[in-house]
């Protein structure tokens, strides 16, 4: 009797489309090309600027010192990497890990003009799969990136292998407000006036589309806790910023879980 069993391929999320697990890489570097030169425009219109508030709150809880090494997985264009190259100058080094190198070239401009710019060193590879050997850094951060992955719970041990004993983890990412009537004026804006501010000022509605889906289908702030702890994390604490439309983790790197 003939097999009629199937093997149907694996599937995963791009916001709220459902692609081939294997294409979701490919999916978002062609995302992420269409709106480099755009990004950080476009970021800070949309936020008005806190952005930049929140990036500076998350790399200051990491309590970076002097002289550290500091990883900045999905670093784009490389707002957190000139926070922390400042944080460890004169002799500390950041490196810019990000899959896609349009992002790294649009922003690498504005951090050659740091007096410390030359301390940040640009890596293009995969997030799930980190070139550099084990206990390396002295801090690893990502910031509004790791739900990009195909697999984020993999770039987040990938961060746990390459940190040294001790070393110190931040995630910084979108989520949801916690009052009930700015949610649902947040709602709208980034599921109507995102998308529209989106087609008509970057010529990228679709952009500005995924952008809010894949904030909903992320991990909220005590689930995001948990899988951390779970990957071996310690001392994880979180804070939200702004009502809750983002949230800085952090830990430290101590015994694996058994």
């Amino acid at each position: 009797m003939a097999d009629t069993t199937t093997n149907p391929e694996k599937t995963t999320h791009f916001g709220f489309l459902t692609v081939p697990e294997k294409e979701k890489a490919k999916w978002v570097r062609r995302h992420f090309d269409s709106i480099a030169y755009k990004y950080d425009y476009m970021n800070t219109l949309l936020s008005l600027g806190v952005h930049y508030q929140w990036k500076r709150i998350a790399v200051g809880m990491m309590g970076l010192e002097p002289g550290r090494k500091v990883l900045d997985v999905c670093g784009g264009t490389g707002d957190l990497s000139r926070l922390a190259a400042e944080a460890v100058a004169p002799s500390g080094r950041v490196f810019l890990y990000d899959i896609n190198w349009e992002m790294m070239a649009a922003g690498r401009p504005k951090t050659s003009a740091l007096t410390c710019g030359d301390n940040v060193g640009y890596v293009q590879g995969d997030a799930e799969k980190i070139c550099f050997p084990d206990e390396t850094f002295d801090g690893a951060m990502v910031g509004f990136g790791i739900r990009n992955l195909t697999h984020f719970e993999k770039g987040f041990a990938e961060m746990y292998r390459v940190l040294k004993p001790g070393g110190v983890f931040m995630c910084l990412e979108f989520s949801e407000p916690v009052t009930p009537w700015f949610r649902a004026l947040y709602d709208f804006y980034s599921f109507y006036l995102m998308p529209y501010i989106g087609r008509a000022l970057a010529d990228c509605g679709p952009a500005y589309c995924y952008l809010p889906e894949s904030i909903r289908l992320f991990p909220g702030p005590d689930k995001l806790k948990a899988i951390l702890e779970n990957i071996g994390f310690s001392d994880v604490k979180y804070r939200r910023l702004t009502n809750g439309i983002a949230v800085v983790h952090v830990g430290k790197k101590g015994n694996p879980v058994k």
